[in-house]
């Protein structure tokens, strides 16, 4: 990728290849850089904008192996560092190839539950969900709830909870015990709606280890092991996926002071982080809710901050979808055919 391509780019590039790296070279074909998702989700949570030069979040500095060392070498090299790719550079440092390790083996598996809240009553996506509740509304030919599963289990995910309420009975009908896919699911049943965490307070069994919590109406290539790893890594208690959101003001802008003109701001962008609607929460979180009380995921986040708790911001760029309304239902439709 050239020096002169943006954070975009660089994001695009990632979910394209699924390589986990973007290589950066100069005009004359010399390694500049690398870049990696983790470099991207820093630069979102240090104010970067998707528009603004790669260079600006490029680790100028990557380790590289030239490109005559011995196929045992470099491999002790990406063990001794845990590293996935490593590139191959010439005398002049200019770039000649990737090691890639080898990725072909399963995912490993993950013990940890990943908790699917699918009660909702799906009000915004009438007349679709007047007969169906919103995580079985089909896209390309399956259940929304079918993709979500089927996505972290390609993370190794097998254990899952699935929240539900409104016309619950045709999940459970259609999923069961998760047998034909392979999986473990388990139900928890709201009789009254209890927000985006207030289910979690109907767990039979409490996890006993961090668990992944995702809105059954969210469609997304983020890495749940990724998230989880990072949560981990933190040692937070609760972990939010944030996306950056912009938005351009149509107008030209007066800034004013009283009755004085102090400056102008042509069609301003507005910058911030909105709530992805996936979560990493370690199983102490459970004791800051009662049971069959209502609580949403904000609320929660601030009765453990209130408490000294820590909460973290994982800030994603992959592709993602809120099916929270009957445009978004068509755009997802469409994104799914294109895969």
């Amino acid at each position: 990728m050239p020096t002169d391509a943006t954070i975009q780019d660089a994001a695009n590039v990632l979910e394209q290849t699924g390589l986990q790296i973007v290589l950066v070279v100069n005009s004359g074909g010399e390694l500049y850089g690398t870049v990696s998702d983790g470099d991207i989700r820093r630069g979102l949570l240090h104010s970067r904008g998707i528009l603004d030069p790669i260079t600006t979040i490029t680790e100028s500095k990557p380790l590289v192996v030239p490109v005559d060392m011995n196929r045992l070498a470099v491999v002790q090299i990406m063990k001794a560092n845990k590293l996935h790719q490593i590139p191959t550079v010439d005398q002049e440092n200019r770039l000649v190839g990737l090691h890639l390790w080898d990725h072909m083996e399963a995912a490993p598996q993950r013990p940890n539950v990943m908790v699917i809240m699918a009660g909702g009553l799906g009000t915004r996506m009438l007349p679709h969900t007047q007969e169906c509740p919103k995580p079985m509304l089909e896209l390309g030919g399956k259940p929304m709830l079918e993709h979500i599963i089927q996505r972290a289990m390609a993370e190794g995910f097998k254990r899952f909870v699935v929240t539900l309420n409104y016309l619950g009975h045709m999940i459970e009908d259609y999923f069961g015990s998760g047998e034909r896919l392979g999986v473990e699911i388990k139900y928890t049943r709201e009789v009254d709606p209890l927000g985006t965490a207030g289910a979690l307070s109907l767990l039979e069994d409490v996890p006993s280890e961090p668990f992944v919590v995702t809105n059954g109406d969210v469609i997304t290539n983020i890495g749940y092991s990724k998230i989880l790893d990072f949560h981990c890594q933190h040692k937070a208690a609760a972990t939010m996926a944030v996306r950056l959101h912009e938005w351009q003001n149509p107008f030209g802008v007066v800034k004013i002071d009283g009755l004085q003109i102090t400056g102008f701001e042509e069609k301003p962008v507005t910058r911030s982080y909105i709530n992805a609607g996936v979560y990493v929460l370690s199983p102490g979180c459970l004791s800051n809710l009662e049971l069959g009380d209502r609580c949403d995921m904000p609320i929660l986040f601030r009765r453990l901050q209130d408490v000294g708790s820590k909460t973290t911001a994982y800030a994603m760029h992959e592709q993602w979808l809120d099916v929270g309304r009957p445009d978004d239902y068509v755009v997802a439709e469409k994104s799914i055919s294109k895969e």
